[in-house]
């Protein structure tokens, strides 16, 4: 009986390798990251966000269409961070580097390119800083801070970061304005049901697996999920099924129409999850 106590106490609590112990965000990263807040979530809200963008937020409330509000949404980002006039937010032309085209929508296109580029080392950078949530894999591993792999993973998120104009804020942003949005459409709803395809999985941190099909395992900190079961089936030998707490959305299909081709991705951050796991 102790046994099983403690074995269930492990696998509800976020390991130490998986989480930072500061973050930007209302919850710690061993809360928001524990099987607990996966089966019973609340709002999560980084910090000064809201309040700094209230004219944002205040504007959107009376609009209706959420096509409309995306349209609002983006014009406040290119006013907001001067992305139209880049020369007015120190951007010159003339440099070695040019980063002219680094904001939101150019890391989450280079997300659904490769999640381990450098645009997905940014988004994964930012995830442990708002989140607490460490980085578990990118282009391999990551537990070992000292390995080379870990090196390279921490180059990418210092070259993808280099000469920005205030990338992190926008990414801020974009993720508070997404959970607006679900919260404007999904107001008594606190889980979706999403697929991700994987071909093995020992690619994960298993801590328990309850049955057969069961298991309670580690994410990475930012994951690629689809609602289409046969769309998920294209990517691994396996589906895993899970729900997932509105609040871990970055991204969803949809969000900002016209933006992203051919994309169906749902952007969902890590911690601990109870999935099932079946062949398709």
């Amino acid at each position: 009986m102790d046994e099983h106590r403690q074995t269930t106490h492990t696998s509800r609590s976020l390991p130490c390798h998986a989480r930072l112990p500061i973050n930007h965000c209302n919850l710690p990263a061993i809360i928001l990251g524990s099987l607990t807040f996966q089966q019973h979530p609340i709002p999560l809200h980084l910090d000064g966000v809201e309040e700094f963008h209230a004219e944002l937020f205040s504007s959107l409330e009376a609009i209706k269409d959420s096509h409309e509000r995306a349209v609002n949404f983006q014009d406040y980002m290119r006013s907001a961070f001067l992305l139209d006039h880049l020369d007015e937010a120190g951007f010159n032309p003339k440099g070695r580097r040019r980063r002219d085209k680094a904001d939101y929508l150019r890391m989450l296109r280079g997300w659904l390119f490769d999640p381990d580029g450098k645009e997905g080392a940014v988004l994964k950078s930012w995830v442990e800083s708002r989140f607490g949530l460490r980085a578990l894999n990118h282009h391999g591993p990551l537990k070992d801070t000292m390995s080379e792999q870990y090196l390279n993973y921490q180059i990418a998120c210092a070259r993808g970061l280099y000469n920005t104009n205030a990338l992190e804020a926008q990414l801020d942003l974009l993720y508070t304005y997404c959970q607006y949005e679900i919260s404007r459409k999904h107001s008594s709803q606190g889980h979706i049901r999403l697929y991700r395809g994987i071909n093995r999985i020992d690619e994960h941190e298993v801590l328990h697996r309850p049955n057969k099909h069961d298991y309670i395992l580690v994410l990475n900190n930012l994951n690629s999920f689809t609602s289409n079961r046969e769309r998920a089936d294209e990517f691994g030998d396996y589906i895993m099924e899970a729900n997932i707490p509105l609040a871990k959305l970055l991204y969803v299909p949809s969000l900002l129409p016209g933006s992203l081709r051919g994309e169906e991705e749902y952007l969902v951050l890590g911690g601990i999850y109870q999935v099932k796991l079946s062949v398709f």
